[in-house]
């Protein structure tokens, strides 16, 4: 027997007061242990000095000092004079040691222990400890790997190394705990599941410190400790994790809550390594943090998230920088634009780092900068930037020119700042404008525009190098004229240096023609606006020699083309004619309408007349040639309208007419056709009614007017702009209607006599209506009468087919007449009548094609309603020929077989079935005795289901009646 072994067996030699029962593997745990109760010794959270001063503040490495293991153990008696002893010597006098380490209390594993833990103690770093120097201390006595002893003290040496490695819950993880503890691990050369236990351990404390603890702030405190044990634990064990730390089984979490810890922990340790990389990062940095971001087991997304968020703060804080000093009452420029090169330049160098040939060894999310999610990311924001970005376009534009290098800067801070393209453009545009105009204003005073062979190239040139918009340069052209038109036109007029000053401009900066009168019409025009506004507010008798000279002058010294004059002028006046027109409606009858529109007539007349003279430059006491032409040039009209009373007044000869009054500014674009007819018509009529004026006791009087009103009415057409025809179409339209009111009183009946006829002729003489148009409305009218009677004749079934076809033969309108239901209903009625005649015969065409095309309905539907009538009446036909045979009405009973035929021949039929069958036969006799056709005879035998042998029967019975001559027919039942 091995006499460590026994001598290791020794319940005194095996624990110290540092172990706990709770850290030591299950299969260290026998009988005797279970008498002693150990503590852990590790550096507790509230001991900030003694953490301070055994945590190094490196990033890179962790130092534990060699006091968290405690002091030396000193050696006495028996316990010196066996570690004195070679381990030959040892095993030799075993015997007489163990009785002496008996009786002293002493064993060979608390010897083992101490000389292992002063061991330790004595390393002035614990991270020193050498997996030989562990090995050695064993094989000096005789100890195995595997003895409980020896891993008991491993155990609590590990424990309090992790605990002491393992930063309290208010500090982060330094990233380099992980890499320590397995190092360490590594030198005592403790197994896997022991050192597991350990940590597992360590977790039961910081759990029982949470149930203990009442304060909010220590509990938080110790969930963060208890989330890095997870963290680093998970770590140093890699995928054994899973089966070596039960964190689910003995602490209740769950997956989720695992995944917290090792996720923000992780975070937390890859943002410590995200704080070295500044603006110049390079190549070995980013290789660096992906390494960094695999060993801290952080998912590629969160890394990404945490790259770019890092970028982005460093870009925030250029951003920051540039905008104080843009802000502050120095404004140095040249700091505002460093800071921006800054940005630019982080922003390229992430960009080349990004298509580098190892940049999938690279730390995720390298690429361009952004700021969403940022400071800078919200329209509270937008404005700062958009300040910057002013800024660094005008240093782009600094020297008169933009270059290629500038616009891919310029297009990457807009990226970077998140600016919209219309944003960015908008901006750009604001400041090459004044760049432009600055530009534009050297050339003009230097001389070189104007010295320019072709001023279109040089515009172009000019464009180009500022990378300006040319149609945005069009627009500073235009305004920069229309500026100088405005200054020239202030006085009232332009002269003739101002016309040479205007084309100059106009020439010198490739201005198109339209565009210049576009500015005139626009400029001057709203002068010459105002003349005429000041004209046409004169009234009728306001306007006077000075108004007319104001007007002359504005007309001809703004230099206005007269189409654009009149077209001012045109636009000043409907004004006035529109507020005559709603004034006319607004009244209440037809004379106060008709007064409104007679002042309108005036003003033309008076006004308007004489302003469009002036704006054309004609005298008052010589007609326009245009105006003459017009009257001379006659008038067509067709003879038929003479007749028209109306008409032939509202066109009077030249002597009567007077002065014309212009017709150019009319109201034909402003309002619909009917209206201007209804206005026409409202005065017409009241030249044909005259004045009506209202007397007390509810009379009235008529006033008859002279044939001068119509002299208005044709000058009111030409105010509202209406052509001849729609002239005569009104005039027609009410001579119409005089004629059809007293017209329908004549042809009340709708019959039309020899008498009534004079009586009609001679009121189409009266009231002038054209033969063919009073021969149309009494069409109109016995037409309607006619459709009437007809739609109560069919209604009533008084109306036949054949009485159709003759009103169609005698040019009725029937189709237009008669609806097309009751036309439908006409067809059923015909063909009932064909199935109840008693004839037996059935014409196809005349039922499907004739009588459907005389009534205008449709063939298809037509069929089918002939089709079933014939089902119908089938069955009816023999039960109505049955009851006349029980009537003994022979004649009835074949009239109604030969129904039977018809509705046969329209549908044909299977054999009939009856109750009694010896009355088919009786119904087969008498239709025999008829002398009916043979075809018919033969389908009646095959309806009434009658056998040959019947047939033959009856058919002797019938000779042999003939023969006998009797009285009375004899039947078969």
């Amino acid at each position: 027997m091995n006499p460590s072994i026994l001598l290791t067996n020794h319940p005194t030699t095996l624990f110290t007061p540092t172990l706990t029962p709770a850290g030591i593997p299950s299969r260290l745990s026998s009988t005797h242990f279970r008498r002693h109760r150990f503590k852990i010794s590790t550096i507790r959270a509230s001991s900030s000095e003694q953490n301070s001063s055994s945590i190094s503040t490196s990033p890179s490495s962790v130092s534990v000092k060699p006091d968290v293991f405690g002091d030396k153990r000193e050696l006495a008696g028996v316990q010196s004079l066996v570690d004195a002893m070679s381990p030959p010597v040892r095993i030799a006098g075993s015997a007489l040691i163990f009785a002496a380490a008996v009786a002293a209390g002493y064993g060979l594993g608390s010897r083992f222990a101490a000389n292992l833990h002063n061991y330790v103690v004595g390393c002035d770093d614990p991270g020193a400890v050498k997996k030989e120097d562990i090995e050695a201390i064993a094989n000096k006595y005789g100890i195995s790997k595997q003895n409980d002893v020896f891993n008991a003290e491993l155990c609590d040496i590990y424990c309090r190394f992790v605990s002491a490695v393992l930063p309290p819950g208010s500090e982060d993880l330094k990233g380099s705990e992980v890499e320590t503890i397995i190092k360490f691990k590594n030198s005592l050369g403790i197994d896997d599941p022991d050192a597991a236990a350990m940590h597992m351990e360590i977790g039961r404390r910081i759990f029982r410190q949470r149930l203990e603890t009442g304060d909010r702030d220590a509990d938080l405190e110790q969930r963060r400790a208890f989330q890095k044990l997870i963290y680093v634990s998970n770590l140093v064990f890699g995928e054994a994790s899973g089966f070596l730390l039960p964190w689910k089984r003995v602490f209740k979490v769950t997956d989720s809550q695992v995944e917290v810890a090792v996720r923000d922990n992780a975070q937390r340790l890859y943002a410590f390594k995200l704080e070295s990389v500044g603006p110049d990062v390079d190549v070995l940095q980013l290789v660096s943090l992906r390494e960094a971001q695999l060993m801290y087991r952080l998912s590629d997304e969160l890394a990404e998230d945490m790259f770019r968020e890092h970028t982005r703060k460093l870009v925030e804080q250029n951003i920051s920088t540039a905008l104080n000093i843009l802000k502050s009452r120095t404004r140095d420029g040249q700091r505002v634009i460093a800071e921006i090169d800054k940005i630019l330049a982080f922003n390229n160098l992430l960009i080349s780092l990004k298509s580098h040939p190892d940049a999938s060894r690279f730390a995720r999310g390298v690429g361009p900068v952004y700021l969403i999610g940022g400071e800078y990311d919200g329209d509270r924001k937008m404005d700062d930037l958009k300040l910057l970005y002013r800024a660094y376009v005008s240093y782009a534009l600094a020297g008169g020119r933009m270059e290629e290098n500038k616009l891919d800067a310029l297009s990457q801070l807009r990226n970077i700042f998140g600016l919209g393209r219309r944003e960015a453009e908008s901006i750009a545009l604001d400041v090459t404008s004044l760049v432009y105009r600055k530009r534009l204003q050297q050339a003009v005073s230097s001389g070189d525009l104007a010295a320019a062979d072709s001023k279109a190239a040089y515009l172009q040139n000019l464009c180009e190098e500022l990378h300006f918009d040319p149609e945005k340069a069009i627009e500073i052209h235009e305004e920069i004229y229309r500026r100088k038109l405005q200054q020239l036109v202030a006085k009232g007029e332009l002269n003739d240096e101002d016309v040479k000053t205007l084309e100059q401009i106009q020439i010198m900066f490739c201005i198109p023609k339209q565009t210049v009168e576009a500015a005139h019409a626009d400029i001057c025009g709203s002068l010459f606006e105002k003349v005429v506004k000041e004209a046409i507010a004169a009234g009728v008798d306001g306007y006077d020699a000075d108004i007319k000279k104001s007007v002359r002058k504005a007309a001809f010294g703004l230099r206005l083309t007269r189409e654009v004059a009149m077209s001012i002028a045109s636009k000043a006046v409907r004004k006035i004619f529109i507020s005559y027109i709603q004034r006319a409606r607004a009244v209440g009858n037809r004379t106060e309408s008709a007064k409104e529109l007679k002042k309108m007539i005036a003003f033309n007349s008076l006004v308007v007349t004489e302003l469009v003279a002036d704006i054309k430059g004609e005298s008052n006491d010589t007609q326009p040639k245009e105006s003459i032409e017009e009257e001379e040039k006659p008038i067509e009209v067709d003879e038929e309208w003479e007749s028209l009373q109306s008409l032939r007044k509202a066109r009077p000869s030249k002597e009567s007419m007077g002065k014309p009054s212009q017709t150019e500014i009319n109201l034909k674009d402003d309002l619909p056709e009917r209206d201007r007819t209804d206005l026409y018509k409202t005065y017409l009529l009241f030249c044909l009614t005259g004045e009506v004026t209202r007397i007390p006791f509810g009379a009235q009087i008529t006033t008859k007017k002279d044939d001068s009103e119509y002299v208005l009415l044709n000058q009111l057409g030409g105010i509202l702009g209406l052509s001849d025809k729609e002239i005569v179409d009104v005039h027609r339209s009410l001579a119409e209607q005089a004629f059809r009111q007293e017209a329908e009183v004549i042809l009340a009946d709708g019959q039309l006599t020899k008498a009534r006829i004079e009586q009609l002729n001679e009121l189409q003489k009266n009231v002038g209506l054209p033969p063919q148009y009073s021969q149309k409305i009494i069409k109109s009218i016995t037409t309607t009468k006619l459709a009437a009677a007809l739609e109560t004749a069919v209604g009533r079934g008084r109306l036949s087919i054949k009485e159709i076809r003759e009103l169609k033969e005698n040019g009725v309108d029937v189709d237009t007449m008669v609806s097309g239901n009751l036309r439908e209903n006409l067809f059923k009625k015909t063909v009932d009548d064909i199935f109840s005649s008693g004839t037996g015969e059935f014409d196809e065409e005349e039922v499907y094609q004739k009588i459907p095309k005389d009534l205008n309905i449709n063939a298809v539907k037509a069929k089918e309603v002939v089709q079933e009538l014939a089902r119908s009446r089938l069955s009816n036909s023999l039960v109505q020929a049955v009851a006349l045979l029980r009537q003994r009405n022979h004649a009835g009973v074949v009239n109604s077989l030969n129904d039977l035929l018809a509705c046969d021949k329209a549908v044909p039929s299977t054999p009939l079935s009856w109750e009694v069958p010896e009355e088919l036969s009786d119904l087969f006799l008498v239709y025999l005795k008829s002398d009916p056709s043979p075809e018919n005879l033969a389908r009646v035998q095959y309806l009434l289901n009658i056998s040959d042998s019947t047939a033959e029967a009856l058919r002797a019975m019938k000779d042999r009646g003939l023969q006998n001559g009797a009285a009375e027919e004899e039947f078969v039942f």
